[in-house]
C-alpha cells in the first residue's frame, strides 16, 4: 500500500452533504490500507467573503493581515474535514499550513512553496491517521502565514505528493478530468484520457480553469503525475503526466479582458495557416466578428467580443479539435 494525496475544491466541501461526500471517498481509500494526506480548499465562497470582510475596512489592507485573514478559510475547512471523518470512524488530525511546515518564500498573496515537513505528517500516518492539510496556505521565514494565491490548493497538493514521494496525488473538480473545451458550453467537449504538463500549462496559462497552472509548473519540474478527477462515483478522469502524446490541437480556451474575449487553441501543431483559416471561417460563419489575431508558440488567439464568447469557443474548438 502506498501514500495517496487528495485534494478537494471549495465547491466539493461547501456544504454538510458535499464535506461528507469528499470524506466518503477519503474513508474508502483509507479503508483499503494506503496512508492518506488529504489537501482541503475554503469552503464555497469563503475567500471572497473574508476578501469583501477586509475591504469594507480599506481598499487596500496590509497583505501580511490579508494573508493571515484569508488563511482562517482553508484552517476552518480541514478541521471540519477531520470532524466528519471522525463522525464517520476514521481517525484523523489537521494541520495548518505552519503545523506540517509548508515553507515559502516571504512574498504575502502570491507565495512560492519552498519545502515540505515531512516529520509530523509521517508521525499521523504511522498512527494510522488521515492528516488533513489546509491547502492554499504556508509559512515563511520569519514564521509568517502566507498564501499561494488564487488555486494555490492544488499547488499545495503537489508539493505535498513532490515532498513526501507520494504514490498517487488526485485532485478532484467539477468536471469529470480535462476536457478540449469547457463542456458546461460545448456538448462536443471530449475528455482527455492524459495531457502533458507541458499542454495542460499552456491550457492553464490561456484560461482552461481545471488546475492552477503553477501547480502544474511544479509537477512537472518533480515529475509528479496528477489525477483530476470528478467526485461522482465511476469518474474516469485525466492523468497530468511529465510526458505524453498529443494530437496537433489539444483544446480550446477563454480568457476575459474588459468587453474582449480571448479564445485560445493550444497544440503542438500550432500556430499554423490552414488553423488560423479554419478557425476564422468557423467564426464568420457563426456570424461573430473576429476583433484580432494573436499567434504565439503552440497557440492561436482570436478576439471577439464577450457577448459572442460562447458561441466563438464552440466554433473554434468544431473547427480545430478532430474526433
Amino acid at each position: 500500500m502506498g501514500l495517496i494525496v487528495q485534494k478537494f475544491g471549495g465547491s466539493s466541501v461547501r456544504d454538510r452533504e458535499r464535506l461528507l461526500r469528499a470524506m466518503r471517498i477519503v474513508r474508502r481509500t483509507w479503508e483499503q490500507g494506503d496512508d492518506v494526506v488529504v489537501v482541503l480548499s475554503a469552503q464555497g465562497d469563503t475567500t471572497d467573503a473574508l476578501l469583501a470582510r477586509a475591504r469594507e475596512l480599506t481598499e487596500e489592507p496590509p497583505l501580511r493581515e490579508l494573508d493571515a485573514l484569508l488563511a482562517t478559510g482553508e484552517t476552518a475547512s480541514v478541521a471540519l474535514g477531520a470532524i466528519a471523518l471522525a463522525s464517520l470512524g476514521v481517525p484523523a488530525v489537521s494541520l495548518s499550513g505552519w503545523q506540517v511546515p509548508v515553507g515559502t518564500d516571504g512574498t504575502h498573496g502570491g507565495a512560492n512553496v519552498r519545502s515540505v515537513g515531512a516529520e509530523r505528517i509521517r508521525q499521523e500516518l504511522a498512527q494510522r491517521r488521515v492528516v488533513l492539510a489546509a491547502g492554499f496556505q504556508g509559512v515563511d521565514a520569519a514564521g509568517d502565514v502566507t498564501t499561494l494565491g488564487r488555486g494555490g490548493s492544488d499547488t499545495s497538493a503537489v508539493a505535498l505528493a513532490a515532498f513526501l514521494g507520494a504514490e498517487r496525488c488526485i485532485i478532484y473538480t467539477d468536471v469529470d478530468g480535462v476536457y478540449t473545451t469547457d463542456p458546461r458550453v460545448c456538448p462536443t467537449a471530449r475528455r482527455l484520457a492524459a495531457v502533458s504538463c507541458d499542454q495542460m500549462l499552456r491550457l492553464a496559462a490561456n484560461g482552461a480553469q481545471v488546475l492552477h497552472d503553477r501547480s502544474v509548473a511544479l509537477a512537472a519540474r518533480h515529475g509528479v503525475t496528477v489525477e483530476v478527477r470528478s467526485c461522482e462515483e465511476g469518474s474516469v478522469g485525466t492523468l497530468v503526466v511529465p510526458r505524453a502524446e498529443s494530437g496537433e490541437v489539444t483544446g480550446v480556451t477563454r480568457s476575459r479582458r474588459g468587453e474582449v474575449t480571448r479564445v485560445t487553441a493550444i497544440g503542438r501543431a500550432l500556430p499554423s495557416l490552414a488553423a488560423i483559416r479554419a478557425a476564422v471561417s468557423a467564426l464568420e460563419t457563426a456570424g461573430i466578428t473576429v476583433l484580432g489575431l494573436e499567434e504565439g508558440e503552440q497557440r492561436v488567439t482570436l478576439l471577439v467580443k464577450r457577448d459572442d464568447e460562447d458561441a466563438a469557443l464552440c466554433a473554434v474548438h468544431d473547427a480545430l479539435v478532430p474526433w
